[in-house]
């Protein structure tokens, strides 16, 4: 039995709560009812398609290499015709040329109105997308009767609100504040199109406490904004050759994470990336100037002989203590899936103080070491990615302690190894089969990814394909080769002619 709890979507929210009775493990009657969900959203306006619309998505043309897109969205319904999408797949390097005109139209069009009423975006519940929802041009990625006319205002309304209650319930919705990221933000915008009042009393990904604390420091909304968006980027470069990549999908969306409500492993190291990037993000922040409310650490440290401490050093323990009033409060700290993401979190908070660098410059004259400063900065995000990473396959399983009935503590499930310390990843339940699709956990299957032939390890076409095999597609593209500097000032490149072996999983 599903707790109580908010109902929460990635679009649209409903102020009430209410009950959950959908088992996780009826896997067969949730996808049935997904299917049929997908159906009615189409035909409650609730959803919509065109190519430039796929601007609405997190994405960068220049990293299609890593995280394996190109074919998935190349057969994308949502925002491909069938010509569009052969098209496509005849020419894969065409889709980032897409998304790089997608995103280029969307930032001069909401750009040059962004100061009249209509602002070249339009809103659907939580979601901010390009351009508007016209129902005189609205198009459904499959043929379908909707009998519902556009004038039929409260029957839509009251479908779409039905339709989020079931959302919720049968897996497609999901809430948390690093999903912010799958909204296409860039905080540096945020004094153009008036987001933060509204993005602060979003219950989509915001808890009471984070709303209140988001209204009353509304300058840190851009602080989550890029937290979100780094732990994304560096979870995704971690595992762009894994069989989980770091991303999800529901119907013809990909987004960040995943949709795991057991405690797996993937969920262990996305709590920690994503509660290390917070921290990270407030420290470098206050660095820099970017908020008020914090600046260089002034703690006064032992003298040494040698050099002196002085600059402007970064403060950790401010950013970790903030980023900790704003996560940890949210977890249920009497169930283990609380306990597990509560533990994850400070372990990541953990490796980020212990990476934690000395930087010295010298000064003095004619280039001498007269007077060697010194001060303490923040690791990059790759550094403490990697190391997650590394902890992400030495992650320990655990299991609830109870005491009179109330869960108080995790412990390692298996006694036969060491205990585990305040550093260590744990998780609770084991990971999913990520070789074959799975709509209601949101798992791709690696069908269609790229994989390296000659190598041995997940990225090999022997692992990632999973026993199934792979295809050779081998094409003739056109690089830039021969480049030379010319006097004064430009670079000047031939074009050649190549053969590229591309290897894809069956």
């Amino acid at each position: 039995m599903v707790p109580p709890v908010e109902v929460r979507s990635l679009g649209l929210r409903l102020p009430l709560t209410v009950p959950c009775h959908l088992p996780a493990d009826r896997v067969l009657p949730r996808r049935v009812l997904q299917l049929v969900l997908l159906l009615l959203l189409y035909c409650s306006g609730l959803a919509d398609g065109s190519w430039w619309r796929i601007a609405d998505l997190s994405l960068e043309p220049t990293h299609f290499h890593r995280d394996n897109r190109s074919y998935e969205l190349c057969g994308d319904t949502a925002f491909f015709t069938a010509h569009q999408r052969d098209t496509c797949y005849d020419n894969p390097e065409l889709l980032k040329v897409i998304v790089h005109a997608a995103n280029t139209a969307k930032y001069e069009c909401q750009t040059y109105f962004q100061n009249n009423r209509w602002n070249c975006s339009a809103k659907r519940g939580s979601g901010i997308f390009y351009g508007n929802f016209d129902d005189k041009g609205l198009r459904l990625p499959l043929t379908v009767p909707c009998h519902l006319p556009a004038d039929q205002v409260l029957p839509r309304r009251v479908l779409q609100l039905v339709l989020l209650l079931l959302l919720y319930c049968s897996g497609l919705a999901d809430g948390s504040w690093w999903r912010i990221a799958d909204l296409s933000l860039e905080p540096t915008h945020f004094h153009r199109d008036n987001r933060s009042y509204e993005l602060c009393g979003d219950t989509a990904f915001f808890t009471a406490h984070q709303r209140d604390t988001c209204y009353d420091n509304p300058e840190l909304l851009k602080v989550i904004v890029h937290a979100a968006n780094t732990a994304k980027y560096e979870c995704q470069t971690y595992f762009q050759n894994n069989r989980w990549n770091c991303s999800a999908k529901r119907g013809s969306g990909i987004f960040y994470g995943n949709f795991d409500d057991k405690g797996n492993r993937e969920t262990a190291y996305l709590s920690a990336i994503n509660s290390a990037s917070l921290a990270w993000t407030i420290t470098r922040f206050c660095t820099k100037g970017e908020l008020s409310s914090c600046q260089c650490d002034r703690i006064q440290r032992k003298k040494h002989s040698k050099w002196t401490w002085g600059g402007c050093s970064e403060d950790i323990n401010y950013g970790i203590k903030q980023a900790r009033l704003f996560t940890d409060p949210q977890e249920n700290r009497t169930t283990s899936f609380g306990l597990m993401n509560l533990h994850n979190n400070e372990a990541a908070r953990r490796i980020l103080r212990s990476k934690m660098e000395k930087v010295c410059k010298c000064h003095g004259m004619s280039g001498s070491c007269t007077t060697r400063v010194c001060w303490r900065r923040l690791p990059s995000m790759k550094l403490i990615a990697d190391t997650l990473g590394s902890m992400f396959d030495a992650a320990a399983q655990v299991k609830p302690v109870e005491n009179k009935g109330i869960i108080r503590k995790l412990m390692r499930k298996d006694l036969e190894y060491k205990k585990v310390n305040k550093s260590d990843l744990v998780y609770i339940a084991e990971s999913p089969n990520y070789c074959e699709e799975n709509e209601s956990l949101g798992i791709f299957s690696t069908r269609g990814r790229f994989c390296n032939r000659t190598s041995y390890g997940i990225e090999g076409c022997r692992l990632l394909c999973c026993g199934r095999g792979y295809q050779t597609r081998i094409r003739n593209v056109e690089e830039k080769c021969n480049c030379k500097f010319v006097w004064c000032c430009s670079v000047k490149c031939d074009t050649c002619s190549m053969r590229k072996d591309e290897h894809i999983c069956n």
